[in-house]
């Protein structure tokens, strides 16, 4: 299969303005995705779809790869849609956010087996999840939550306390990683179908998806670093990558 990494840019986030092009350590936060992703080398080309002329010309000036958006577009999701329909001998495309740079090899390469398993033909998006135990993050509503089937299928995903803890012993709460993995097809008609009410409620793009019948296969992850919604997780941001060069030091 063809695969392509497309990294939706939006230069004016609602939560946090301008977070791509923040520092983290030498770099801004959209180049340590891009070059996280690029570094996998599981992948026939990385690019870049941003709406805005500064992401652009940061990504192009250490000769990576961008195109600029042609369209408004309400999720990344739609934004990279636009983009995929430029590449029509692609099977797969992944999209990977432009706030999420320690995207790791072990984690895309898990996303993509799912299309190469026996239950890869009738799947038509997956998408990451890790175990999450602190209380914080849980009540946190900029950590989105995903309930799931035995199957690892998603049933829903929610900013709040997902499922609710009746008897806690048993409840096992999980983090959506923002990062998908769609067939083309897919992708495309998946930006042709209107907003539905609980995406437009939560905003959380890929509930369009479950509203409209299609099943989310869900792929757990062990540790994707952190992902940056606001200027506090920039800061634990800078820690964890002063952790991680302090390891590789050694």
């Amino acid at each position: 299969m063809k695969a392509i990494a497309l990294i939706p840019a939006r230069y004016a986030a609602t939560r946090f303005p301008c977070k791509l092009m923040m520092m983290l350590g030498d770099k801004t936060v959209i180049r340590h995705s891009y070059e996280s992703v690029q570094s996998a080398h599981l992948f026939d080309d990385v690019i870049v779809v941003t709406d805005n002329d500064i992401i652009y010309k940061e990504i192009t000036s250490f000769g990576g790869k961008a195109m600029m958006s042609i369209k408004e577009h309400a999720c990344g999701s739609d934004r990279i849609a636009e983009a995929a329909e430029q590449f029509p001998d692609v099977d797969i495309v992944v999209n990977v956010q432009g706030d999420e740079p320690f995207t790791n090899r072990a984690a895309l390469e898990k996303l993509l087996a799912v299309f190469s398993e026996p239950e890869g033909e009738s799947i038509e998006v997956a998408s990451l999840m890790q175990r999450i135990h602190n209380s914080e993050q849980i009540d946190n509503p900029n950590v989105v939550k995903v309930v799931v089937d035995q199957h690892n299928r998603a049933l829903l995903f929610s900013r709040s306390r997902i499922p609710f803890p009746r008897d806690p012993d048993e409840v096992i709460y999980y983090k959506h990683i923002g990062i998908y993995a769609f067939k083309r097809q897919a992708l495309i008609d998946f930006s042709h179908t209107p907003s539905t009410p609980l995406e437009k409620a939560e905003k959380i793009e890929c509930l369009r998806y479950l509203e409209n019948g299609k099943r989310i296969k869900m792929v757990e992850v062990c540790s994707m670093g952190i992902g940056i919604d606001t200027p506090q997780d920039l800061i634990e941001a800078e820690n964890y990558l002063r952790q991680m060069n302090n390891s590789l030091n050694k």
